[in-house]
């Protein structure tokens, strides 16, 4: 069985939060607090334009002397954003992010936002995957899958 990220956004919430990017970097903070959320979408005017994480703000706005309240998402935000489709694997996604160093990938569907999967979704999707395996087969070789009873044709 493959994972999708259909089938991955169908296990989780479909809220997708996002903010503006003349949002303050400390808007964006407390909403990723608010929320247990390790990045937000920045949408304006209904188009996605771009990300910022916990990363962006430790990386752009504390270890550069910034203050939060003072600094726009936009100033800091990763963009353009990388984005998948439903249609994507969860391996496929995994791929992705690996080699492009990110943990959140937007997901659009007919032009339209639909949702977020992170790399805490794509691990349990890929866990789950894995531990349905590992029951099928251990099924198989003990002889409760109805193809290891079969009676042979002559």
């Amino acid at each position: 069985m493959v994972e999708t990220v259909r089938m991955i956004l169908k296990n989780k919430s479909n809220a997708v939060w996002s903010l503006p990017p003349e949002a303050t970097v400390y808007d964006a903070i407390k909403m990723m607090a608010e929320k247990s959320a390790g990045a937000m979408l920045v949408v304006s005017e209904g188009k996605l334009v771009g990300i910022v994480s916990e990363r962006d703000y430790a990386r752009k706005v504390i270890l550069k002397g910034k203050m939060s309240r003072d600094t726009k998402v936009s100033e800091i935000m990763s963009s353009p954003v990388t984005t998948v489709d439903l249609e994507r694997t969860a391996d496929e996604c995994m791929r992705l992010m690996t080699e492009k160093h990110i943990r959140h990938l937007p997901v659009i569907d007919q032009g339209k936002l639909v949702g977020v999967v992170s790399i805490g979704d794509l691990v349990k999707a890929i866990v789950s995957v894995q531990a349905q395996t590992i029951q099928y087969l251990s099924d198989y070789i003990e002889g409760r899958h109805p193809q290891a009873t079969a009676t042979p044709v002559k």
